[in-house]
């Protein structure tokens, strides 16, 4: 079932510049039993555990993380980058594996001790998901997991990420 899930993930070599080599979730998303598949599999870990909210991360992460939350009957709650939100924000800067950029989020988008589940389709080096949990932090959520469609298990994101819990559906 998840080699299936796997197979269906197209490696895009020098993307978004020379020496990346993107996994590309579209073709997943595209085809609708394996994006149920996958939204079935992150859904059901999270079934009884009280989760409040799904923070997507853009972009992809907006996918799975409206998804999941629709799954879960829970709030969905979006983390953008600068300039993109309406209302006032709160931001965080971070590293990645080919340079900085930053996200924020709604000052109101999660209160004090609401239950998230932080999901993106992809952890890699781990700066993009630590700054949302920072991000969920500061505003006082409780973080219940890391979700991920993907690991890329050599650059050691998860490492980043202690000591949030981090799930991953597929590793490479």
């Amino acid at each position: 079932m998840l080699e299936e899930l796997k197979n269906s993930i197209r490696n895009v070599p020098n993307f978004p510049k020379k020496g990346i080599l993107f996994k590309d979730i579209t073709t997943l998303c595209k085809e609708p039993a394996l994006f149920q598949r996958m939204v079935d599999l992150l859904g059901h870990r999270y079934i009884g555990k009280g989760v409040d909210l799904v923070v997507g991360i853009e972009a992809r992460g907006f996918v799975v993380g409206a998804a999941l939350a629709y799954k879960l009957g829970a709030g969905v709650v979006l983390v953008r980058k600068p300039g993109k939100l309406p209302h006032l924000t709160h931001k965080a800067t971070y590293t990645l594996e080919y340079g900085k950029d930053s996200l924020e989020i709604h000052q109101d988008a999660i209160r004090k001790g609401q239950r998230v589940v932080v999901a993106d389709d992809l952890l890699a080096t781990g700066g993009t998901a630590k700054a949302v949990i920072d991000l969920v932090s500061q505003m006082g959520g409780t973080i219940v997991e890391c979700s991920f469609i993907v690991e890329l298990e050599e650059l050691k994101g998860r490492e980043k990420l202690t000591p949030c819990p981090v799930f991953s559906l597929i590793q490479y």
